[in-house]
């Protein structure tokens, strides 16, 4: 898996800041960004994230370059609707070769008999799919026969409001593990970029009930000290 954050609104923190400040401010905008410095940014911040008053953080954006997941894991991050997807395409995009890239989960590789049987599935996938591109089927009609574990790319923007909610729910233990392990690494990277804004950012127990209520994971206390330590 590989992640970049490629783009994001230019000095994020301060945009949002910009925005929540014109909501109670009687000056034009010209005035408000001379006058705001810093350590305003950050106090002001700090005062809306406490008050709720999220609306405001719709104004920073961040897009993130993502290779090497599988269809499995796509296939749950566009369920995220707030959001713009460009992903690569298995109708454009025709597969050469003995095979086609692919994820493989820990499971599944823990033991020479699961490895395997799904190296065994994996292989008769790709036979099928090349033989019937092969015999003159259109790439969009192959694809049929590949694979949730098929890799993919994707280019992905979310604003900061759907990026905490994103977060909220997917760096939660109980989330699938792929998607997961998706979720933290962008989490660790606006983390660089925007520290305020998503210093509270992670599953929701970090900061309030466990929202899965009966069906936790049991380990509160180890997730909010690896969010709380997290590095940048």
């Amino acid at each position: 898996m590989k992640i970049a954050l490629l783009r994001h609104t230019p000095d994020p923190e301060a945009a949002v800041a910009l925005a929540a400040r014109l909501c109670y401010a009687s000056v034009g905008i010209d005035e408000l960004r001379e006058k705001l410095s810093a350590s305003d940014v950050t106090a002001f911040l700090d005062k809306i994230m406490s008050l709720g008053h999220q609306s405001v953080l719709e104004h920073a954006s961040f897009t993130f370059g993502i290779e090497g997941i599988s269809r499995a894991a796509s296939h749950q991050l566009v369920r995220h609707r707030i959001a713009s997807y460009s992903q690569q395409s298995q109708r454009y995009v025709t597969f050469r070769g003995d095979g086609f890239p692919r994820v493989v989960p820990g499971s599944v590789s823990a033991t020479e008999n699961r490895r395997q049987v799904f190296e065994t599935a994996m292989q008769a996938c790709a036979e099928a799919y090349r033989a019937l591109v092969d015999d003159g089927v259109p790439a969009e009609d192959a694809r049929f026969v590949l694979p949730n574990a098929a890799e993919t790319k994707i280019i992905v923007t979310m604003n900061a409001r759907e990026l905490i909610h994103f977060f909220c729910l997917r760096c939660c233990e109980r989330a699938q593990w792929e998607i997961r392990a998706l979720a933290v690494e962008m989490l660790r990277l606006v983390k660089g970029v925007a520290p305020t804004i998503f210093r509270d950012a992670g599953p929701g127990c970090l900061t309030g009930p466990r929202p899965e209520a009966s069906m936790t994971c049991g380990k509160a206390a180890e997730v909010k000290r690896f969010f709380r330590e997290m590095s940048i």
